[in-house]
């Protein structure tokens, strides 16, 4: 009589960002094999093989476990139903639907990772590979393998993208994204671990040239002290955008998911949804007049900011609004630094960098900025400074005279 049982469990070890993966074990004759599934959390957010309350997403990201239990359990029901013994490699190898190795098509892989996506809350990430997959099937059609993939064809594919316009930095998006999914096929044992064709195509040769976007010390400040009496309709755009800088270039997402639980003692603690680094800053004044203004608001739900207008809302709906208001506030941000004369293309990502950037001009070691924006490496900050004028630099050199 066969007999397997299958459980959903996390990984004994967390990964180098502190999450655990979560896999499927299935245990037959005194033998286990874990079987990765895409999923991962904190270790407190995983009990009873489901994800409790916690977690983000955790109602669609159970379903999507119930799912592949489900898919599991039936799998091994055929082998009993067909009185067909079977080894924990036929197991896996009709669960993932896959034959061999060398018969892996990159773009059902593609379809699979979007759609896990999609389903587990992560639709911009979802998106983000949705492009990759599109660019590959006008390079090559929708019938390369994994086998194919070589370093000829990163180099190939390279020139296809310039000849179609694509400038560095959307190459080397493109690249990430299509290695993240050559490593995710890797580690689900889909594909062998070599060849590897990203060992001898380096994606840092691509240096990005797009240019820095910060604002000056004096352009910031035309910013800050715009009079918007006359202009109601752009009050919204420049609170977001002055408190984004304010709060240590908080981005527009992490300001969407605020909550006025967040603020507690004059702080604010919120978890990056990037880098799920934590922080934990002090409220400056001219941060608190803008909380101030939405407190005074009133508004029917738990959110800071005006942008999630209802609470309980789905992934997708949570993805559309934030592209319709993001795409309102970019444009009115615009119409801003018109009124005020700068020149600088003004949009919420400036607000990040201007804030890196303000620091630096103003003395804040390369190390504490780097740290107050929970970068993992100074070199990350570093590719968000403005560079300073020949001017600023040879005014620092003259320094040497008066030592």
């Amino acid at each position: 009589m066969i007999r397997a049982t299958i459980k959903l469990m996390l990984d004994g070890k967390p990964m180098a960002n502190g999450k655990y993966a979560v896999y499927l074990r299935i245990l037959k004759d005194r033998k286990q094999k874990k079987i990765s599934l895409g999923l991962y959390c904190n270790v407190e957010h995983f009990v009873n093989e489901s994800f409790t309350k916690h977690h983000p997403s955790y109602q669609t990201e159970n379903e999507v476990l119930l799912n592949l239990k489900a898919r599991a359990l039936k799998i091994i029901r055929e082998f009993k139903l067909n009185q067909t013994d079977f080894t924990l490699e036929d197991f896996e190898e009709a669960f993932r639907g896959t034959k061999k190795q060398d018969e892996i098509y990159v773009i059902g892989f593609f379809n699979e990772i979007i759609d896990e996506m999609t389903r587990s809350g992560r639709i911009s990430n979802g998106k983000a590979y949705q492009s990759t997959r599109d660019s590959i099937i006008k390079f090559s059609g929708k019938k390369i393998k994994f086998k194919e993939m070589t370093t000829t064809f990163l180099e190939k594919y390279e020139v296809f993208l310039r000849e179609n316009g694509n400038q560095n930095g959307g190459i080397v998006f493109k690249m990430k994204e299509l290695k993240a999914l050559f490593n995710k096929a890797r580690k689900r044992g889909l594909i062998p671990k070599e060849p590897y064709p990203f060992e001898n195509y380096q994606i840092s040769k691509l240096k990005s040239n797009i240019s820095k976007r910060a604002l000056t010390i004096e352009e910031f400040k035309k910013i800050r002290d715009v009079d918007l009496s006359d202009y109601p309709h752009l009050v919204e755009a420049h609170n977001y955008f002055m408190f984004s800088v304010y709060a240590r270039g908080m981005n527009f997402k992490d300001m969407m998911h605020l909550k006025w639980s967040d603020i507690q003692n004059n702080r604010i603690h919120y978890t990056r949804a990037k880098t799920k680094g934590k922080f934990n800053l002090e409220i400056i004044d001219n941060a608190q007049e803008i909380i101030n203004y939405y407190r005074g608001q009133k508004r029917p739900t738990n959110y800071v900011f005006p942008i999630l207008l209802h609470e309980n809302l789905t992934p997708m709906q949570i993805h559309y609004r934030k592209q319709k208001v993001l795409r309102a506030y970019n444009l009115r941000l615009k119409e801003i630094a018109k009124l005020v004369g700068v020149e600088t293309r003004l949009t919420s990502y400036v607000a990040r960098h201007s804030f890196a950037t303000i620091l630096k001009m103003s003395g804040t070691p390369i190390e504490k900025i780097s740290e107050m924006m929970g970068h993992a490496d100074v070199s990350i900050t570093m590719s968000y400074l403005k560079e300073f004028s020949n001017e600023d630099l040879d005014s620092e050199n003259r320094k040497f005279m008066d030592l």
